[in-house]
């Protein structure tokens, strides 16, 4: 890791964004299950770009009397109860995803994680949902203040659809790995970066 002496806390107001993404059977987060999470720590450089350092997942086992929605599962192609997927229970997995996200906080010397994610209403709903499903106490994250790279790659690339934007940024994008949380939320950081280290050559550009 080759991480800048400029902490994060100054560019992004006090929040070290995280790349999250999760797989789920639906989309009710009180009834459907998690299924997959993943999440991806940034961090600057040694010349002040936004870089991906870390990643971070789990498959999980559903939890006790969770409801499937069979065209979820369909459309991520996930088994529930495949024996390879090496699953945990929520409550491990969000402690194996917490906890180097903490430790990114404080080396970065932010106050806490804001979740970044691609229309991240529904990862965050979700991902609060088993905060309390499971009594998990000190959440890194805000509980409710997002980025949203649907909106920036709106912005940037004049594409709102995850796919679409990597296409119009050049950036790799294999549909057999899309609506797995590891790859779409590497996709996704790379855009987040991508966008941001744009934004800052562009300022560069305006002095």
């Amino acid at each position: 890791m080759n991480t800048s002496h400029s902490p994060l806390a100054q560019r992004f107001r006090g929040y070290l964004p995280v790349i999250i993404d999760i797989e789920t059977a639906g989309f009710n987060a009180k009834k459907n299950p998690l299924l997959e999470i993943a999440a991806v720590i940034v961090e600057f450089d040694s010349r002040g770009n936004l870089e991906i350092t870390e990643s971070h997942a789990s498959n999980i086992i559903p939890f006790e009397n969770a409801e499937f929605d069979e065209a979820a599962l369909k459309f991520t192609g996930i088994d529930p109860y495949h024996p390879f997927r090496m699953s945990i229970d929520e409550k491990e997995a969000l402690t194996k995803i917490f906890s180097p996200v903490r430790a990114a906080i404080k080396r970065n010397e932010c106050t806490r994680a804001i979740l970044v994610g691609h229309n991240p209403a529904f990862d965050i709903n979700f991902l609060n949902a088993a905060i309390d499903r499971t009594k998990t106490k000190r959440s890194p994250f805000h509980p409710f203040s997002s980025f949203d790279t649907a909106t920036l790659g709106g912005l940037a690339y004049g594409q709102t659809v995850l796919a679409k934007i990597a296409k119009a940024a050049n950036l790799e994008w294999d549909a057999d790995k899309a609506h797995s949380a590891i790859y779409d939320a590497e996709q996704t950081a790379k855009l987040f970066c991508m966008i941001v280290n744009k934004w800052k050559d562009l300022e560069a550009q305006t002095k």
